[in-house]
């Protein structure tokens, strides 16, 4: 399973419906996706959230982003990422 770092930035209207319910029902629509969230955090700057997840494809992780959206009305923004072990790995190779 790959990993993959969802940024998002809140809306006015999606800071309204901030809950524990509504990140239950996101943590769900990634398990329906075949994926799982790693973990969440609040940020201060330019995002106000980060997720990282694991999701089986490139494909999951739109589906994962759009859906989110959905649920929560906050704009994301998702990246592949890579261990430093597999960067490493992967940069002495060539």
């Amino acid at each position: 399973m790959a990993e993959f770092i969802l940024m998002g930035k809140y809306s006015q209207e999606s800071i309204k419906q901030v809950s524990a319910e509504r990140t239950k029902q996101a943590s769900e629509q990634i398990e329906k996706l075949g994926g799982k969230i790693k973990s969440i955090y609040a940020l201060l700057g330019e995002k106000d959230l980060i997720i990282i997840a694991e999701l089986p494809d490139n494909e999951k992780a739109l589906q994962a982003s759009l859906a989110l959206f959905k649920i929560t009305g906050i704009a994301f923004t998702t990246h592949p990422a890579f261990s430093v072990e597999v960067f490493d790995k992967l940069a002495t190779e060539i």
